[in-house]
């Protein structure tokens, strides 16, 4: 982490867990241990159904609410998905984008793009995830695949705007498995990623990008995983779901830095 120049960032991403009701109890438990001060920022990305119930329970607090997806169409014939400006009027602040289990069920990098444009101009801050594969990473084409869907998901996005963007690098092999890429992988990979940025928009942006780590980072890696200097913070799937777990990745990302 680099608090000098950019945001230190801890998401949680629910997926399809919790109902309305149990969001309200996790909300209630979280906020009273939150501590004080204001390190780093927090966000929640939780189901659409439970949107209202985490932004009644968070509205007085630092915590931001976001959703899981959305569609980059702003109304329409579209049975079943959100538009961006639902989100926003819901109290939205964030939305996940391109997460491997999205792409796996046929997003495509056009379809990411669409959604990263459609996202900024609702004014939400969008969580951009991109990651490669086991057999890719064996293949050694790690940052070669990364580039290419960096550079498809912000095609389009100018200067001004990406100011605005979160990335998140999620090794797919890592995701969900309890495989965990070691700090060192990470950072590579973290550190590849704002090269990419430096390239498209200069140092001083690329300087300011946060950048997550989001491959079961858990209260247990965490410290080590954030310690990196290009890793700004995480996108934690199910630790995220346990107020205590949840909070000591937050803790973590408190750490003293250089």
């Amino acid at each position: 982490m680099n608090r000098k120049y950019r945001k230190t960032v801890i998401a949680g991403n629910w997926k399809m867990n919790k109902t309305p009701t149990e969001t309200k109890e996790f909300m209630t438990a979280f906020k009273a241990m939150l501590p004080k001060g204001r390190w780093c920022d927090i966000a929640l990305c939780v189901p659409a159904v439970c949107i209202p119930a985490a932004v009644r329970a968070m509205r007085e607090t630092r915590v931001g609410i976001g959703a899981e997806n959305c569609n980059a169409n702003a109304s329409g014939a579209y049975t079943g998905e959100i538009a961006t400006n639902m989100l926003v009027d819901a109290g939205c602040k964030y939305v996940i984008i391109g997460h491997s289990e999205r792409r796996a069920m046929g997003e495509t990098d056009a379809d990411v793009n669409a959604k990263v444009l459609a996202a900024l101009e609702a004014g939400l801050i969008p969580i951009l995830c991109c990651g490669e594969s086991l057999e890719q990473r064996e293949l050694g084409i790690t940052e070669e695949f990364i580039t290419m869907q960096i550079k498809c998901a912000l095609a389009g996005v100018d200067e001004a705007r990406i100011r605005k963007v979160v990335i998140a690098y999620e090794p797919i092999w890592a995701f969900g498995t309890g495989r965990t890429a070691t700090p060192e992988q990470a950072e590579d990979v973290c550190e590849s990623i704002r090269s990419v940025i430096r390239k498209l928009y200069g140092s001083k942006i690329a300087r300011a990008t946060s950048i997550l780590y989001g491959g079961s980072m858990n209260e247990k890696n965490a410290y080590d995983l954030l310690a990196q200097p290009d890793i700004d913070g995480g996108l934690i799937g199910g630790a995220s779901l346990v107020p205590e777990k949840f909070l000591q990745i937050v803790e973590a990302a408190n750490q003293p830095t250089a």
